[in-house]
């Protein structure tokens, strides 16, 4: 379940920025697939893919982690 939330709101936070996933995936040094699957909630993201998310999205932790 947990993993659901994190890709929801990363996918959230990606469009918002209007990064589509194939250059969000190059930003965070990821490939397309790996972005794929965690925003569908199938992986877990990796604390050094996490800190990627946060820096390139200008978001912090907190708000990616929120449940509200």
């Amino acid at each position: 379940m947990e993993e659901l939330i994190w890709g929801r709101r990363i996918r959230a936070f990606r469009k918002l920025k209007g990064y589509t996933q194939e250059e969000f995936a190059k930003l965070i040094c990821v490939s397309v697939s790996v972005l794929g699957e965690i925003e569908r909630g199938t992986r877990k993201p990796e604390d050094d893919i996490l800190l990627s998310v946060v820096t390139t999205l200008g978001v912090t932790y907190e708000e990616l982690t929120s449940i509200n």
